[in-house]
This record gives structure tokens, sequence and C-alpha cells, in this order.
């Protein structure tokens, strides 16, 4: 029987992908000890620079792969008594005996890397990756036409310790009129396009008068991107926003990952445009500041946050929560 495993009343052994960590954190020959979905993990990055991803502990002993254990040829090797695992589970060496144990296996965990992090596949049915994570700075147009700082630890942010479901996360997708309030914004966004394509929702909001005079005219919606955020969430782990705002393009990448019964984890990586000279004058760091002050903002509200099956919501918000709902529903384990 799967255990309990819920905070503010929701489940949180949800399906999808979801980031653990950044990949320029583990060099080949690298073992790192992580809890994630209430499973102690060990991960390593083997001597082919392959990342692998397993429970933690010995199936001979117990013994730790995570403190202690090395990366072979054939995989990672117990500190305790030398039996090597392979990156599939099983058991390939036992130095003191001429075959393996074939009758115990280490469980292994989907694993990847896309937008310089890494991402744990998690499905409490048990089922293989269903989709592929999003390369995040080719999304939108505008973004795949441009050039991006890379992303590198400066430009990064990681919460711990949160009691932040991930579920509160993704309803930012439709919740536009926090931006008044959280964010300081003159007006609310105005909602230009919104599409469900199975695990994928997307939202598309403009910022200013030109774009609520644009929408109440009824003429149809302008593909020009200023002013302008294109939100993304693949399942409930892995979101994207792309940012067209005056001083350039921003794109940020917002992932929670739940740890065991109460806590999460939120990662936060930044790519902004590269503009000739910003390096130089200090605008790309100003812009990037810019960016990363905006998160804590949310993250104080949601980590403070009660989950409310039955919201008193607003007319003009209703509708969008309850299509985010019904869409978030099918990554539960009973969805």
């Amino acid at each position: 029987m799967r255990p309990q495993f819920t905070l503010h009343g929701l489940d949180l052994d949800l399906g999808g992908w979801f980031q653990v960590g950044w990949s320029d954190e583990l060099a080949p020959g690298d073992v790192a000890a992580k809890r994630y979905f209430a499973q102690d993990l060990v991960i390593y990055r083997g001597l082919d620079g392959r990342l692998q991803a397993h429970d933690r502990y010995c199936r001979h002993l117990g013994a730790s792969l995570a403190h202690g254990g090395v990366v072979v040829d054939d995989g990672i090797q117990c500190p305790f008594h030398g039996w090597v695992w392979g990156p599939d589970g099983r058991n390939v060496c036992i130095p003191y005996q001429d075959r393996p144990n074939g009758s115990r296996t280490l469980r292994s965990w989907p694993i990847c890397e896309r937008n310089e992090a890494i991402y744990l596949w998690n499905d409490p049915a048990g089922g293989e990756p269903s989709w592929q994570v999003a390369d995040a700075v080719t999304l939108a147009p505008h973004a795949a036409a441009s050039t991006f700082h890379p992303a590198g630890p400066h430009a990064r942010s990681h919460f711990t310790d949160l009691r932040v479901h991930p579920q509160m996360v993704a309803e930012n997708a439709v919740d536009r009129h926090h931006f008044q309030f959280v964010h300081r914004t003159p007006i609310s966004p105005v909602v230009l396009d919104q599409r469900v394509d199975g695990p994928t929702w997307f939202s598309r909001v403009g910022f200013g008068r030109r774009w609520s005079d644009e929408v109440a005219a009824g003429n149809g919606i302008s593909d020009d991107s200023a002013n302008t955020i294109e939100i993304l969430f693949q399942g409930l782990g892995v979101s994207v926003n792309t940012e067209h705002m005056r001083d350039g393009i921003r794109v940020i990448a917002i992932n929670t990952t739940p740890v065991d019964d109460q806590r999460t984890e939120l990662f936060a990586t930044y790519w902004i445009d590269e503009r000739d000279g910003d390096l130089a004058d200090g605008s790309y760091q100003r812009r990037l500041d810019e960016a990363k002050n905006a998160l804590p903002d949310d993250v104080q509200i949601w980590d403070n946050q009660i989950y409310l099956d039955s919201p008193a919501l607003a007319t003009s918000e209703a509708r969008g929560f309850s299509d985010l709902r019904r869409w978030s529903s099918q990554f539960f384990p009973t969805g």
C-alpha cells in the first residue's frame, strides 16, 4: 500500500518530471545523496558522462551508496562490500564471488538533463515517461530567435524547506490579479490565449492598456509579443515563463519538487537575452537582479498559504481556476 504523502490535504506523489538539481553540480564520477518523493536516492554521473538515479541503499546489507559509493565502469560500487550495481539496477559484480546476484535489483528512476538542469520522472503507478521536458529558451518564437547569457550558478535560485504544493505554483498561470498586489503592476494583465494539450498547459497574458483595449475591441489578438508573458506548464513540476518586456526578453524556469511529507523545494533558472555591451555597462546584472527579486514575493505567499478545495472566487477568475484544477487532476494518483 502506498504511504500517506500529502501537503495541505493534496497528494504529493505526483506524476511527471521534477527538477532535482543542476547539471554542472555533478561531474563524471561524482555521487550525490538526494531525497525526493519521500525516497532516499543516489544520483551519480557515470564515467561515460550519463546520469543515473537509484534508490539509495545497497540491496546486499543496506549500506548507503551515496556515502562512500564509487563510480566504476559498470555502475556504482557499494563502499561496504564492493557489490556493483549497473545502470539498470541489476547486480553486475560481487568481488568475492564468481557470479552476480540475480535475485535482487536496485530501483532505477528515469532521469534526464535539459535546460542546464536535472529532472527525475515520478509515476505513482510505476510507468515510464510519457513526455519529454521542453527546451525552455526555444518555446516562444521571439525567444528562439534570441541569444541568451549562460544561466550559471549566479543565475539561479533554490528555495528549500517550503510548504508549497506544486498545485499552488501552477495556479499562478491563471491568477492574473495577483500581479497588481504582489508585483505592483498598475493593472491586472489580460488573458490573450489559453490552451491545453495533454500534460501541457499554455497561457499568454498581456500587460498594459494597449492589450486591455485590444481585447475589449474584440477584433482579434495581435501576434506581437511586446509586454507579454507566455506561461507553459508541463505537468505540475516543470514551468517556463517567457517574458518580453520593455528592456528585453527573459526566460525563467520555476520548478517545484516534493521532498517528503510536508516539505518541498523550488528551483528557478534565469536566462537573460544578450545586448551589446550589457556586461560592461552593468545592464545584464541589473536585469538579472530584477528578475530574481520578483520570485521571493511569490514564495512568501505560497509558503504561508493553505489550499482550499472550494475557494471564494471572483467572477472574472472562476473559470480559469476551474479549468486549471481540472487539467491538474491528471497528475494525481487518482486522476
